[in-house]
Protein backbone atom coordinates (compact mmCIF):
# COMPACT_ATOMS: atom_id res chain seq x y z
CA UNK A 1 0.00 0.00 0.00
CA UNK A 2 1.26 3.25 -0.47
CA UNK A 3 2.02 5.59 2.10
CA UNK A 4 -0.65 8.27 3.69
CA UNK A 5 0.82 11.65 3.86
CA UNK A 6 -0.90 13.78 6.89
CA UNK A 7 -0.67 17.35 6.81
CA UNK A 8 2.55 18.84 8.26
CA UNK A 9 2.19 19.75 11.80
CA UNK A 10 3.44 22.90 12.55
CA UNK A 11 5.37 23.82 15.47
CA UNK A 12 6.82 26.93 16.84
CA UNK A 13 9.85 26.83 18.96
CA UNK A 14 10.38 30.60 20.91
CA UNK A 15 14.28 30.95 21.81
CA UNK A 16 15.17 33.85 24.18
CA UNK A 17 18.56 35.82 23.57
CA UNK A 18 19.45 38.41 26.64
CA UNK A 19 21.49 41.21 25.75
CA UNK A 20 23.29 43.90 28.82
CA UNK A 21 22.74 47.30 26.67
CA UNK A 22 25.06 49.59 28.91
CA UNK A 23 23.04 53.26 29.61
CA UNK A 24 25.16 55.92 30.49
CA UNK A 25 23.64 58.94 31.91
CA UNK A 26 26.36 61.39 32.88
CA UNK A 27 25.64 64.54 35.46
CA UNK A 28 27.79 67.56 34.76
CA UNK A 29 27.80 70.09 37.78
CA UNK A 30 29.23 73.58 36.80
CA UNK A 31 30.36 75.80 39.51
CA UNK A 32 30.32 79.51 39.11
CA UNK A 33 31.69 82.26 41.35
CA UNK A 34 30.55 85.53 41.62
CA UNK A 35 33.10 88.50 42.66
CA UNK A 36 31.62 91.52 42.73
CA UNK A 37 33.30 95.05 42.79
CA UNK A 38 31.42 97.88 44.44
CA UNK A 39 33.05 101.20 43.39
CA UNK A 40 32.37 104.45 45.32
CA UNK A 41 32.53 107.30 43.46
CA UNK A 42 33.76 110.52 45.49
CA UNK A 43 34.33 113.99 44.19
CA UNK A 44 36.31 116.14 46.39
CA UNK A 45 36.53 119.84 45.40
CA UNK A 46 38.63 122.42 46.09
CA UNK A 47 39.06 126.74 45.12
CA UNK A 48 41.93 128.43 45.53
CA UNK A 49 41.52 132.72 45.79
CA UNK A 50 43.67 134.79 43.54
CA UNK A 51 44.14 138.29 44.25
CA UNK A 52 45.22 140.59 42.10
CA UNK A 53 47.17 144.06 43.43
CA UNK A 54 47.63 146.35 41.20
CA UNK A 55 50.42 150.08 42.08
CA UNK A 56 50.19 153.51 40.27
CA UNK A 57 53.12 155.88 40.96
CA UNK A 58 52.18 159.57 39.81
CA UNK A 59 54.38 162.43 40.25
CA UNK A 60 52.91 165.30 41.45
CA UNK A 61 54.53 168.78 42.37
CA UNK A 62 54.23 172.45 41.41
CA UNK A 63 55.55 171.03 38.08
CA UNK A 64 55.87 168.20 36.11
CA UNK A 65 59.23 167.35 35.34
CA UNK A 66 58.94 164.68 33.56
CA UNK A 67 56.48 165.55 30.68
CA UNK A 68 56.39 161.51 30.17
CA UNK A 69 54.87 160.40 33.53
CA UNK A 70 51.53 161.22 35.39
CA UNK A 71 51.89 163.56 38.22
CA UNK A 72 51.61 162.38 41.46
CA UNK A 73 48.22 162.56 43.84
CA UNK A 74 48.58 165.41 46.37
CA UNK A 75 48.57 162.90 49.74
CA UNK A 76 51.94 161.31 48.82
Amino acid sequence: MPPVVHPTKQQTKHHCCEYIVPEVHPTHTTNVNHHLYKHYHSHPHTSSTVNKVYHQHFECGPQNQNPGRPQRPPWF
